[in-house]
């Protein structure tokens, strides 16, 4: 079996901006052996080439700082008038199955992806799209990711093709841009321009209706042919949390 891993590395970088700023404290062997000896334990009766053990402490990182995937409760409290799964209640089934990738990098920057431009994809390559698959959308922006203007450009999901995949029977879908909207500066800017309440956020506002997760900054999308491939996407477990950060892969025989 091949894997192949779709998730960016946690680590500081310079160029995130300070709502993706991840901070982490790598402690080395050298302070455990110290601990220990502290705790009670004589050097003499330390095991033969025991130099202490390496430890690390997450400092900051916000859920959505990285590769992670958005509960139903990061769009809205409510889901048709009941109450939104946080990232913990996310059912397991939800998070493996069949992928496929629709690849969208023609798609110039602040252009929406529309129903339109998946179904012509679709019958191009002679592909269907089934319940429960896992569905990624190929942008190509994961190119920029680590560079400061990372947030600031690409292309995203319009509403419209956000709920089309949901009425497919797609629980889970993803992306390789920043977020799954259009850029959060773009929406800001076209929203003051136009005074339309409706364009902002349109896409992950269709949570507020029908349930869904997609997860976002997924990298290394290149990498996997269009379909025959599982996805495994499990979050982290933190109760009570708007989304988690996930070692997303795909694997193929």
């Amino acid at each position: 079996m091949k894997i192949i891993d779709l998730s960016k590395p946690i680590q500081y970088n310079k160029n995130d901006p300070w709502f993706m700023k991840v901070k982490i404290k790598h402690k080395p062997h050298r302070k455990a052996k110290w601990l220990i000896r502290v705790l009670g334990l004589p050097f003499k009766l330390f095991p033969k080439g025991f130099t202490g053990w390496a430890d690390d402490t997450i400092q900051k990182m916000g859920v959505h700082s990285t590769t992670h995937i958005d509960a139903p409760w990061h769009y809205s409290p409510t889901v048709n008038g009941e109450k939104a799964k946080t990232i913990d209640e996310v059912p397991l089934d939800w998070c493996f199955g069949e992928g496929i990738v629709i690849d969208m990098k023609h798609k110039v920057d602040f252009d929406a992806i529309t129903v339109k431009d998946i179904t012509t994809f679709l019958d191009e390559q002679n592909l269907t799209i089934e319940p429960k698959m896992i569905v990624l959308i190929k942008t190509g922006r994961d190119k920029y990711n680590g560079t400061k203007d990372f947030h600031k450009i690409g292309t995203g999901m319009s509403a419209e093709a956000t709920e089309w995949l949901i009425d497919k029977g797609i629980k889970v879908m993803g992306i390789d841009s920043w977020g799954w909207d259009l850029p959060l500066p773009y929406m800001l800017q076209k929203a003051k321009e136009t005074g339309n309440s409706e364009l902002f956020w349109e896409a992950h506002l269709v949570g507020q209706r029908k349930e869904y997760c997609h997860m976002e900054q997924l990298v290394n999308l290149d990498a996997l042919p269009y379909t025959g491939f599982k996805i495994a996407v499990f979050p982290l477990k933190i109760v009570g949390a708007s989304a988690a950060p996930a070692r997303v892969v795909a694997m193929m025989e």
